[in-house]
């Protein structure tokens, strides 16, 4: 059975590149939101296996919609993975105490994408 993702993130260039590596190389259906605000109500209504959030985004971020996703008797075990340019070992540390499954920095490389999720969210093949 195919898997689902929910990509939230504010730029469509990254949506795009997330979108063609899940789809093409793992098969995966992929949904996609442009805001933590659309993030929020795609995963209420669609329930992904997995959501790839970035973090900095205009308006709600990241740890803003994190925060209501864990919040949520709906979302709350939706296993979620921050897509974060804050690539220092320390923030990703500190955002790893936030109950994610993990952590991908950007810019990350397109060919590994669907190994890191796959690794993070301990999906076997």
């Amino acid at each position: 059975m195919s898997k689902q993702i929910l990509i939230v993130d504010d730029d469509d260039a990254v949506r795009e590149i997330v979108q063609y590596c899940l789809e093409a190389a793992a098969g995966w259906e992929v949904l996609m939101a442009a805001s933590g605000r659309e993030g929020l109500a795609v995963a209420r209504s669609q329930q992904p296996d997995a959501i790839l959030l970035d973090v900095m985004m205009p308006d709600m971020d990241g740890l803003e919609t994190l925060r209501q996703l864990q919040g949520d008797k709906t979302t709350q075990d939706i296993p979620t993975i921050l897509l974060t340019a804050k690539a220092r070992i320390g923030d990703r540390q500190q955002l790893q105490s936030l109950g994610v499954a993990g952590t991908i920095s950007k810019p990350f490389e397109a060919v590994s994408l669907v190994e890191q999720v796959r690794s993070l969210l301990h999906w076997d093949e």
